[in-house]
């Protein structure tokens, strides 16, 4: 979710607050200025920035929405654990008796920003929490029009149906279950799901308020391309401290520095003085491609919240919305701090791990004598210290989120004066860079040193599959060396992204008007080899896997725990229903998505008629698989294949009169 710097503010007046800046309080225990250059009386002034700074553009204050429309696509009392710890003992202790068993009752939620991480959580949870209103406003109309209508703004597997069951509700329906004698009835559910652009009112009503905007790093001033701008944060909480009533929880979901929390304190200090709110941050850990899964069946979730009577309770609030669904034991409550580091050093320590494979690839390539770095991967992943996951090697990471949290976490490090540990961080994104610059270098040396009078085509330009988000794609930065080059034309194709989006993307890159101009987007496959001399594979999209090939995909085992409540109020939970579906589908032979016939009729959304019939057309082209026998009838000599996923089988390729360069081979 992201910033706009276009819109007028949603609300001009306090409600409490005095008319002018507070005295900047005394400092906490970190002294130096974290988590931001921003003063407390500019996180303060009223006109520093507007609500409309953080809801116009989905992903960064640059772009104007890079996620196009697409369809590709409670809870019992618990006993509340405060934990502490001993003065001179490592063991943390649980204390069940320190709280009262009674907790805020959440009847409505608000959460502020539909972007990638708003909308989708906002979604489950709703799901999963019938009786529990939930409003996602934002004050960009288009992208709630597309959240309203079936054509949703995010690209993600199954996101849809649990929009559909929430927003608009369900039909009664009667399920004949084999081998029980007769029918089990499913009552219809009311909606409670709902996208608008009245921010200030779903404020006002909201128990819970999940603050989900941008943080982008900034590309001004202090800080520049290292630090998170937090000023959409600010303005966001701005807005919701003069409309919040009194005692909302508000929910930091964004990913933010260390110490964002106090910062968001400290503006609901100065709008409100005599209101007591409880700050959490409960930071996401989604991936794309995979939200639902990831929001269905999480590793964990993770609260942090102050280590005081007030905040267990909220923090113990926000943990039964979720216990709705997802099991005690994987439900975390930290403090408030803990919580915001742990999410940067999460994906830092995955890019890690990607980076350290990479490093592994280019001694494979190196050391020659048959080294693959498949196999060592497969190696290290049957150790059970290490596992399997993010131990493919590739031409690099991208997307929004590695890069941007690797270079916040690298300067809290450096503001704490840990050089050493900051260069250690950064050391992930030069093998990163590192990688791209070797990839291209292989492409040039193998096309003998010049790419004048080639065409090449890229297949892949969204920053992983499953997604058509662009942000930092790996592509980018790809073509950007490869136009320097001057080809013939360069060809880009990719099943997930708009055209409009990929050209977008690379107008930001500084391309030369000459080497824009051989820039091309495909809307298929085969336009893209057409006389080609070389295909790059940057995304690892299944269909470039090829119609003619064996399958490479690994096999996806989420672990997915037992349903922990199968009836609440009378009522089947969703969890159980989505168990019934699997089975009735799986017993009758049904492939479509509402086995069940719950899902009410879908209605065409005013302003999306465009995504018809021809719409649904282009989607069966995009998605149709590479033929590599017929692209080699395509192509021109040499038919180099530059795979920088590892996706295709090398030897099959070969056979079809192919060249082919993979990672780590």
């Amino acid at each position: 979710m992201d910033a706009n710097h276009t819109h007028n503010c949603c609300c001009s007046s306090r409600r409490d607050g005095p008319q002018s800046p507070l005295v900047s309080p005394s400092p906490g225990p970190l002294t130096r200025s974290l988590p931001s250059t921003h003063s407390l009386a500019s996180a303060l002034s009223p006109g520093a920035s507007t609500p409309g700074s953080w809801t116009a553009h989905p992903w960064s204050p640059e772009s104007a929405n890079t996620s196009p429309p697409s369809t590709r696509s409670g809870s019992p009392e618990l006993k509340v654990r405060f934990q502490t710890e001993k003065v001179n003992t490592a063991p943390r202790v649980d204390v069940t008796e320190v709280l009262p068993t009674v907790t805020k009752s959440v009847k409505s939620i608000c959460f502020v920003g539909a972007g990638f991480v708003g909308g989708p959580t906002a979604a489950v949870i709703a799901y999963h929490n019938p009786d529990i209103t939930v409003n996602v406003v934002d004050l960009n109309e288009q992208r709630i029009a597309a959240w309203n209508s079936s054509q949703l703004p995010i690209h993600e597997d199954g996101l849809l149906k649990v929009v559909r069951t929430a927003r608009d509700g369900t039909l009664d329906t009667m399920v004949k279950i084999p081998g029980l004698p007769r029918s089990l009835k499913l009552d219809a559910r009311s909606p409670n799901l709902v996208f608008s652009t009245k921010v200030n009112e779903a404020i006002e009503v909201a128990d819970v308020i999940f603050i989900c905007v941008n943080t982008p790093t900034k590309t001004y001033g202090l800080g520049a391309g290292s630090m998170a701008d937090i000023s959409m944060v600010e303005s966001a909480s701005r807005t919701v401290a003069q409309h919040a009533k009194k005692g909302a929880i508000i929910v930091e979901k964004s990913t933010v520095p260390c110490g964002t929390a106090r910062v968001i304190q400290d503006i609901f200090k100065y709008y409100r003085p005599n209101d007591d709110f409880e700050i959490l941050s409960n930071p996401e850990f989604l991936a794309e491609g995979t939200a639902v899964e990831n929001l269905m069946h999480p590793d964990r979730i993770l609260i942090g919240s102050a280590r005081t009577l007030a905040g267990m309770k909220a923090a113990e609030s926000l943990k039964n919305v979720y216990a709705a669904w997802v099991p005690q034991e994987r439900i975390i409550t930290v403090n408030t701090f803990s919580s915001e580091l742990s999410k940067l050093v999460a994906n830092t320590m995955l890019a890690q791990r990607i980076s350290s494979m990479n490093a592994v690839s280019a001694m494979c390539e190196e050391i020659g004598l048959g080294s693959d770095v498949d196999d060592v991967s497969l190696a290290l992943g049957q150790d059970s210290r290490i596992g399997p996951k993010f131990l493919q090697a590739g031409v690099g990471f991208g997307g929004s989120c590695f890069e941007k949290d690797i270079l916040n976490l690298s300067y809290l490090a450096r503001e704490l004066h840990l050089d050493v540990v900051a260069d250690y961080w950064l050391g992930i994104l030069k093998i990163n860079e590192y990688q791209r610059e070797r990839y291209v270098h292989r492409v040039v040396k193998e096309l003998n040193g010049s790419l004048r009078g080639k065409k090449i085509s890229v297949l892949g330009f969204a920053f992983k599959d499953g997604t058509n988000d662009t942000r930092n794609s790996i592509a980018v930065h790809i073509i950007k060396s490869l136009a320097e080059e001057m080809p013939l034309e360069i060809a880009i194709f990719d099943p997930g992204c708009a055209a409009d989006e990929i050209m977008e993307e690379i107008g930001k890159i500084g391309l030369t008007k000459a080497q824009l101009e051989r820039v091309k987007i495909c809307s298929n496959w085969r336009d893209s080899v057409k006389q080609a001399s070389a295909v790059c594979i940057l995304t690892q999209w299944k269909q470039f896997r090829g119609s003619q090939l064996g399958t490479k995909a690994s096999v996806k085992t989420p672990s997915k725990p037992a349903i922990t409540k199968t009836f609440v109020n009378g009522k089947l939970t969703e969890m159980a229903i989505l168990e019934l579906e699997a089975m009735v589908a799986r017993d009758l032979n049904i492939t479509d998505e509402d086995p069940l016939r719950r899902l009410k009729p879908e209605g065409a959304a005013e302003g999306f008629e465009i995504f018809g019939l021809a719409a649904q057309m282009m989607e069966e082209i995009s998605q149709e698989p590479v033929n590599w026998f017929e692209a080699a009838s395509l192509m021109q000599e040499p038919r180099w294949v530059f795979d920088g996923r590892n996706v295709v089988d090398a030897i099959e390729l070969q056979s079809l009169g192919f060249k082919v360069r993979g990672i780590g081979k």
